[in-house]
Parts: C-alpha cells; sequence; structure tokens
C-alpha cells in the first residue's frame, strides 16, 4: 500500500474554515464577554467628543479571551471611523521602546525609520497622531524590557487610549511610579470561563471551522469538558483542529471519539506558541530546560547562571512561569528532604 494512497479528495477536508482553528481568529460575535467589551468601547468613545479617552489595564488567566475581546472592539472602531488610529502591538517580540517605536511609524504610515533614535520616532509618532486621536494596544505587555515608550505616548500625545494586557495583575503594581501616575488605568479583570461557557465558545467555533454533522457529538462533549478541567479555551481548539487532522489522515469524514482521544494524547507537545517568538533570555533558558528536563529549578537556576545567563532568580521564576503557561515546558510541585520545590520538564515536541 502507498504512502498517498486513500486520500481525501478535493473538497472532502473535513474542516471547511481552518482559519477559525487558529487563536487569533476573531468571530462575529464574542460570547460570555459583552461587558468586558462595553467598558473597554467605553473608554474609546471619549476620543469621538475630541476628547483624551481613558486608559485600561486588563488582566486574566491563559485562554480566557482578552486579545480576542479587545481585537473585536477594534475591528468594530475601524468599521466606525476612518479619524482615529489604531495601534496594536504585541510585546512578547517588540519588547524595547525602540522595537515599539519603529512598529507604531510602521503601522501609522511613517516609513523613514532609519537613523533615527527612539527620542526621535516618538516626536514623529507625536506630530503625526496629535493631528487626530488614537488607541495604542500592549499585547503582553509584561514581556517589554522597559517601559520609556509608555511614558512617551503619555507625555506627547494629547488625545488617545492606551490598552494594556497582560496574564498578571502585579504588573501594574511593580510598573515605575512615574509612568503608573500618568497612566491611572481602569482595570478590568477576565475570569475564567466555567464549564457551561467553555462549551458554548467551542461550540460557537465549531460553527465555524467545520460543515455541520462533520464533528460527533460525544466526541465534541469530551473535548468541551477537557478544555473545562483545563480551563483554557485555546485547549479545545487545539483539540478540534487536532482531531481533525487525525480523522483526515485515515481517510474518514467523520470525526470520532478515537479520533479525539489521540488528540489528546498529544496535549503534552501543545504549545501556544512557537519557541522562534521568544525572546533572547527567554529562550536561551528554554535551550536550557531541553537539556537538563526534570531538573529541579534551583539547580537550572544554577546552570543558567553557568552558561552567562544575567537574570535574577526571581526573574528566572517569572520566565518559567510564562514558559509553563504557553505550553513549552511542564512544572510539577515537588516535596522532598529540602522541603518544596518545583521540577520542570520539557514537552514531548517542540514547534
Amino acid at each position: 500500500m502507498g504512502h498517498f494512497d486513500n486520500i481525501l479528495g478535493h473538497g472532502e477536508s473535513l474542516i471547511k474554515n481552518e482559519a477559525a482553528l487558529d487563536f487569533e481568529f476573531i468571530p462575529k460575535l464574542i460570547p460570555h464577554r459583552e461587558k468586558e467589551q462595553q467598558e473597554i468601547a467605553a473608554a474609546i468613545k471619549l476620543l469621538f467628543m475630541n476628547r483624551n479617552g481613558r486608559n485600561m489595564f486588563i488582566y486574566g488567566s491563559p485562554g480566557v479571551g482578552k486579545t480576542v475581546a479587545v481585537r473585536h472592539v477594534l475591528r468594530e472602531l475601524e468599521d466606525t471611523s476612518d479619524e482615529i488610529k489604531i495601534v496594536y502591538i504585541n510585546c512578547w517580540q517588540k519588547n524595547t521602546s525602540y522595537k515599539v517605536a519603529v512598529d507604531i511609524c510602521n503601522q501609522i504610515g511613517f516609513k523613514f525609520v532609519q537613523n533615527k533614535n527612539t527620542t526621535e520616532l516618538f516626536q514623529v509618532i507625536a506630530r503625526i497622531v496629535n493631528e487626530s486621536a488614537a488607541v495604542f494596544v500592549f499585547d503582553e505587555i509584561d514581556k517589554v524590557e522597559d517601559t520609556d515608550f509608555l511614558y512617551n505616548i503619555l507625555e506627547q500625545v494629547y488625545k488617545k487610549t492606551l490598552i494594556l494586557i497582560t496574564n498578571y495583575h502585579s504588573w501594574l503594581i511593580d510598573l515605575d511610579e512615574r509612568v503608573r501616575s500618568r497612566l491611572t488605568p481602569e482595570q478590568i479583570e477576565f475570569k475564567k470561563y466555567n464549564a457551561i461557557e467553555t462549551k458554548s465558545i467551542l461550540k460557537d467555533r465549531l460553527s465555524y471551522a467545520f460543515p455541520s454533522g462533520v464533528l460527533d457529538d460525544e466526541a465534541f462533549d469530551i473535548i468541551a469538558k477537557k478544555a473545562g478541567e483545563i480551563g483554557d479555551v485555546r485547549t479545545g481548539i487545539f483539540l478540534l483542529k487536532e482531531s481533525a487532522y487525525i480523522a483526515e489522515e485515515s481517510s474518514k469524514r467523520k470525526i470520532g471519539v478515537e479520533d479525539v482521544i489521540k488528540a489528546i494524547s498529544k496535549l503534552d507537545t501543545f504549545t501556544i506558541k512557537n519557541s522562534d517568538a521568544l525572546e533572547e533570555d527567554t529562550k536561551f533558558i528554554y535551550e536550557i530546560i531541553k537539556e537538563h528536563s526534570g531538573t529541579k529549578i534551583g539547580d537550572l537556576y544554577e546552570l543558567y547562571q553557568k552558561k552567562g545567563g544575567k537574570s535574577g532568580y526571581k526573574t528566572f521564576q517569572r520566565k518559567i512561569e510564562k514558559l509553563s503557561e504557553n505550553k513549552f515546558i511542564k512544572t510539577t510541585k515537588s516535596t522532598g528532604k529540602g522541603g518544596n520545590t518545583t521540577i520542570v520538564e520539557k514537552k514531548l515536541t517542540d514547534f
């Protein structure tokens, strides 16, 4: 039997819209986040009255719809007004003030960034944006190495709304006082979805991604239950996609329970992001973990220092937490003779 026998024919894919199984997909409606979206929109509406908008600090666990809800409001804003500029920055990669400034310039149409330093770039940004107004969204704000860009925007741009998104409420507490006192943001906590809400969201995503009847009801219930247990909708989306791939590999016309069970067995290989997107020090830590999987966190930190790592232990711990949240690694609490510790393991596969 050949490797390419029993392939589904053209137009026979079990997935009708693969984009709907992407974590960045924005549905027409965002269920169970209506109140939060209203609050975000209310902060921006002041810009329509030629006034300064309100700033927002949005926090909550991974996979609770923070980014999707904000981007949904931005899409509505884009459909409503051409006057208000929209800037969206993911700080996972744009993690310095200079990188942020260059990205903002690109988004507002200024391309001549060569040979300009950070200060000069923000002067350009202020000149362009002050002709109207702007909404600046900084997603994963906890990844930034400095916050000078926030200070520059708060000081130089007249009419704006800043929206900061993070998993960590503590980030705002630790923020430089000179920035925090100017920011004075309203805070919105995105609480975890309950099991019913998780199932509802996945059902909605199902309608975008698959033709009717492709996913067995019992199979869907298993996916929804697993995602509800983990408390992360993205896990459910991964299982929907992976189950479809597994079924297609067997040339099936329907996704069954056995396909979902196989997909669940792959959860240990599931990462939210590609490792190429990690900032340099976090990638360095990740490489050490892959080489020394199953090691205590304190011993890993010693290895990190010996290999030239410069971060302090608390910063090292935070980066371990972020790697765990984004499913690159698995951490397990352990109790031994020396007291409590954390065992750090790499996932089975690095995407």
